[in-house]
């Protein structure tokens, strides 16, 4: 498939197509006799889970990293062991602080629901 209709089908701009490209995270494609690219279709997995990744706050180096891993990773299973642990402790730390963030604004909005004259916004208390 041509590199404008994988980017129409996943939501990017032709130039992301190129940049994941120069990164490593999308195969260079072969090109067709007329000399465009001819994306293979698993592409538009790989670049939905691209996509996804960074949604839930990964960085292209983070995905990166995820993608060796599910490629196989490092030779060494002690090396896949500390690479998965690691992203682990990470997401745990990412769970928690999204925790923390939602009673936060759960306390706001109760705030909110109080008569004006008894409202006191946790978020302009000194």
């Amino acid at each position: 498939m041509r590199t404008k209709e994988l980017a129409d089908q996943v939501g990017v701009n032709t130039q992301t197509l190129r940049y994941y490209e120069r990164r490593g995270l999308l195969t260079v494609p072969p090109r067709s006799p007329g000399g465009y690219r001819d994306y293979p279709s698993d592409a538009i997995a790989l670049l939905r889970f691209v996509k996804r990744s960074q949604q839930l706050g990964f960085t292209l180096d983070e995905v990166e990293e995820l993608l060796s891993l599910d490629a196989g990773g490092p030779d060494s299973c002690d090396a896949v062991r500390d690479l998965a642990h690691g992203r682990m402790t990470d997401l745990e730390r990412r769970i928690a602080d999204l925790q923390r963030m939602h009673s936060a604004l759960g306390d706001l909005l109760a705030t909110c629901t109080l008569p004006r004259a008894e409202r006191a916004c946790p978020l302009l208390l000194p």
